[in-house]
């Protein structure tokens, strides 16, 4: 199967080829995200080496993988010998390099990293050691990947040791866009409709080895029944391996998740402490950075910041689904899904799930709007009736544009046309007249929808609508 999307990403990986310069490109990513099958793909032709590290092996293991990768790239009379140690294994590796023909730009590729590089091994110090007084000085292109963000953030990308400023590139792989899932089933012939792919998008998110799972024939329903609910199905227990194999004392970082699929608009840093009976410190401000360093987390601050209060959702379409609907279900029935999705529960998840969507895909909707040019900050606003304004409201997306404007975000996930009434033309009108009341701003305020099917035409969508956005934006 060809690349789907990464357009951007290829054309930076392909141009440190084309040069006589040694480059060093870090790509990072959470778990399954397309990291390995990338870099393979790009580099085919120029990979000389690649090593893949194993998870929780001890130093004497990963040095013996080594070896059998040598000896599996590099055909030598005498078979390569396991080193004691990795600068030995460098050394190693040098030789075999400078004793290979080959009219393409060596690649070396390290994945997983982390795995490699454990504590006391040695691995960050010998590869900077490599790096600087060898690789550097070649016509050589070394790629090193890794699952766990927060560590190759921490110790490559920022390294304060040998291996500082030394990353050429950084490319950071984010789940696919729902344009790109679109294209990326049409490249598996799979048909489905706009609002299907948002129904799976909001259930696993644009995770490609999830979508790999989505089955020809099948409606949105039937493969999320066969990935998170059949006894085989893949995601039926993604959630219990998922963040062991990225965190050390995963059972922390899974609890602020917890947390904050409890709470829909968000949490600020106290409130997570609350839920989770954590103590705060250093390493909790490291957890939280990690989680969002790893995509599945976002912090954003209000419009206002009177104190500086800022709030973290769970983003990861994935765990969300997981915790709500997954978790606790020992009924295997085939039709429990279908059973399920009926429910009001699922269309109020619906709603929160929908909003997250749209929050990940800003950029399209600055598009639709006509202002992608536009500088703007994008952030939400909760406000308690006091003496200011005697009306409490909350608006959960709002872009304030260099232009003078203020757009008011309303997301829907309706099964039809969305049908303003007179209740909620009171409730929107609310919204709109607090946020110049309580912000004093001089810029226009307006509104706009983003639904699935548009907003029912009537004369409260005639008062109030400015935009009204459809699904079909995002595609």
């Amino acid at each position: 199967m060809n690349i789907v999307g990464r357009k951007n990403e290829i054309s930076e990986m392909k141009s440190m080829l084309n040069d006589k310069k040694a480059h060093m490109l870090a790509v990072i990513g959470r778990r399954r995200v397309g990291k390995t099958f990338l870099v393979r793909q790009v580099y085919e032709k120029e990979k000389a080496f690649e090593l893949t590290g194993l998870n929780g092996a001890d130093l004497h293991k990963q040095l013996t993988n080594f070896t059998l990768q040598m000896n599996h790239y590099f055909k030598t009379k005498e078979p390569f010998q396991k080193q004691d140690n990795w600068l030995l294994a460098f050394n190693q590796l040098s030789i075999a390099l400078e004793n290979k023909n080959s009219k393409y730009k060596p690649v070396i590729f390290f994945d997983e990293l982390p795995w490699i590089a454990g504590k006391r091994s040695g691995f960050t110090e010998a590869l900077a050691h490599w790096w600087n007084n060898w690789a550097s000085q070649k016509n050589i292109l070394v790629v090193i990947c890794g699952s766990a963000a927060s560590w190759m953030i921490e110790h490559v990308v920022n390294a304060k040791g040998g291996l500082h400023n030394r990353i050429t590139k950084l490319i950071r792989l984010v789940p696919f866009t729902l344009e790109e899932t679109k294209e990326f089933f049409e490249a598996k012939k799979i048909k489905l409709t706009n609002n299907q792919i948002v129904q799976i998008y909001m259930s696993i998110g644009g995770i490609p080895h999830y979508l790999e799972q989505v089955k020809k024939g099948k409606s949105a329903v039937q493969n999320i029944q066969d990935m998170c609910f059949s006894k085989n199905g893949l995601l039926k227990n993604e959630f219990d391996n998922l963040y062991p194999s990225l965190f050390d004392n995963a059972e922390n970082h899974v609890k602020v998740i917890k947390a904050l699929a409890s709470k829909s608009k968000g949490l600020d840093r106290q409130e997570i402490l609350k839920k989770t009976k954590m103590s705060d410190g250093g390493w909790f401000s490291r957890l939280l950075k990690e989680l969002e360093e790893s995509g599945f987390i976002e912090s954003f601050q209000p419009l206002i910041k009177k104190k500086k209060t800022t709030l973290y959702r769970l983003t990861d379409e994935y765990s969300l689904f997981y915790i709500n609907f997954v978790e606790g279900i020992k009924n295997n029935d085939e039709g429990s899904w279908v059973q399920i999705s009926q429910t009001q529960k699922y269309k109020i998840w619906c709603g929160y799930a929908f909003e997250n969507l749209c929050m990940k895909h800003i950029k399209e909707i600055k598009n639709a709007l006509g202002i992608s040019g536009v500088q703007s900050v994008i952030g939400s606003h909760l406000h308690r009736k006091n003496n200011v304004y005697e009306k409490g409201f909350q608006i959960d997306l709002l872009i304030d544009r260099k232009d003078d404007v203020i757009n008011i975000c309303e997301m829907k996930f309706y099964s039809d046309e969305f049908k303003i009434s007179a209740e909620y033309a009171k409730n929107l009108r609310t919204k709109q007249e607090g946020l110049k009341a309580v912000t004093k701003t001089k810029k226009l305020v307006n509104i706009i929808f983003v639904s699935i099917y548009g907003v029912f035409d009537n004369e409260y969508k005639t008062e109030l609508v400015d935009s009204d956005l459809k699904i079909e934006i995002f595609f």
